[in-house]
């Protein structure tokens, strides 16, 4: 899949479950009760464990049946690493030069961190194709539609505070699409062996998303 097949795919999907495994084992099982629950849109954090190891199992798994990326880089080197992984699209938590430089060469979707104005115009000049606003608990989604007044032109996913009840308010506010971590598929949950709860709360999020964008 080229990379504006990928970037049409995110924003059909609509949904990335930010999937940080306690264990390597753990999150292949939460993957597992994610997509069981509707959820096709996957980011393997590198706090995971083996992360690239992990997507490269996922990829053998699933194939084209879902969308799989790799989060949570923080150092130059791992980019790369993601794309020999079989990532598709590559997330950071922040803003670095350096570590835009060596994602946008990659050639996968670029998704660079950033919170104040002036962080999202910074990601969007580097290259980033859709700007993560994170934490967005700290913001909430009227902040979102605010930014989308001097930047209509970028396109912006919140991480950090989504939940199925106001995903309808992140996508009205212009979100190209929503990330969701802890609130959808905790590591907590995953250590308790409660895959079915992980399971069930995809179902919710992926019916909230389908009810947010009516067709």
């Amino acid at each position: 899949m080229d990379k504006n097949e990928t970037l049409k795919k995110i924003k059909f999907v609509g949904l990335l479950a930010v999937v940080r495994g306690p264990t390597e084992e753990l999150a292949v099982r939460m993957v597992e009760a994610l997509v069981a629950g509707g959820v096709k849109g996957i980011e393997i954090t590198y706090s995971t464990p083996n992360a690239g190891q992990v997507v490269k199992l996922l990829r053998a798994k699933y194939q084209e049946q879902i969308l799989l990326g790799m989060g949570t880089l923080t150092d130059p080197s791992q980019p790369a690493e993601a794309l020999q992984a079989g990532a598709e699209f590559i997330v950071t938590p922040h803003f670095d030069a350096d570590l835009a430089r060596t994602m946008v060469a990659t050639g996968l979707v670029v998704m660079i961190g950033a919170l104040s104005p002036t962080e999202v115009f910074q990601a969007y000049k580097a290259g980033s194709d859709i700007v993560k606003v994170f934490p967005g608990s700290l913001v909430g989604p009227s902040y979102i539609k605010s930014l989308h007044g001097p930047y209509p032109y970028i396109s912006m996913m919140p991480t950090g505070g989504v939940k199925a009840e106001n995903i309808k308010d992140w996508f009205a506010a212009g979100a190209a699409a929503v990330g969701a971590g802890s609130e959808l598929c905790s590591a907590e949950l995953a250590n308790q062996g409660r895959f079915d709860e992980i399971e069930r709360r995809a179902a919710d999020f992926s019916r909230a998303v389908i009810e947010a964008r009516p067709v």
